[in-house]
């Protein structure tokens, strides 16, 4: 699913027939992946609320509201897939569909540093013997990619489209995919880390209550 929704924001570099069916694809791993956390749905209105789940909770329904209205005005505005492209309201649904993109995937990388620790712990399972050097490369790589990740935020004007002061994504045709990726993945890589910290934040804080 991240590397569908990377791949999805280079919405003109990867061509429009190829944007609409990647977005069929993201659907289908979005609905199963709700399929497989049914249990988080059944717990939903059971237990106590600390901060941390209250923060988790926000992330899951803003990331739904984004990820529905991507695809309701996608669908609508289908010219391959669907083929439905409704003319009538294409200016109100192109502002949808750019809102929640850019919107979405802030909620998406947020949500996924959420859940950062767990990623973390599989990997320090995988690697039994622990270093200090690799922990503070890890952190070096880490700060460096969310720095870059801060530069290509306000160089891709993301604040602009999620905003609303563009009505159009404007992209250079010439760019190559790979750099468009890089600063995407830094991107993301910065409300990681900003979703990590947050939460681990909340952990500790959380801790020093009970």
């Amino acid at each position: 699913m991240t590397v569908l929704l990377l791949l999805l924001m280079a919405y003109s570099i990867i061509g429009e027939a190829a944007h609409e069916w990647l977005g069929v694809g993201i659907f289908l791993l979005f609905v199963l992946h709700h399929i497989l956390n049914l249990k988080w749905y059944r717990n939903l209105f059971r237990g106590k609320y600390p901060p941390i789940r209250v923060f988790g909770t926000v992330m899951v329904l803003l990331v739904l509201l984004s990820m529905a209205g991507s695809m309701i005005s996608g669908v609508l505005l289908s010219r391959y897939v669907f083929r439905l492209d409704v003319h009538s309201f294409s200016t109100v649904l192109r502002t949808v569909h750019i809102l929640s993109a850019y919107w979405g995937f802030v909620f998406l990388s947020l949500h996924l540093g959420l859940h950062w620790g767990g990623i973390m712990s599989i990997a320090r399972k995988l690697t039994k013997k622990r270093s200090k050097l690799r922990k503070w490369t890890l952190r070096s790589m880490a700060a460096s990619i969310a720095a870059y990740g801060a530069y290509a935020f306000v160089k891709r004007d993301f604040v602009n489209y999620m905003l609303l002061r563009y009505h159009f994504v404007f992209f250079d045709f010439d760019e190559s995919l790979i750099l468009f990726l890089m600063d995407y993945v830094a991107i993301m890589g910065l409300f990681v880390c900003i979703g990590y910290y947050f939460a681990t934040m909340l952990v500790q804080k959380g801790k020093r209550k009970t």
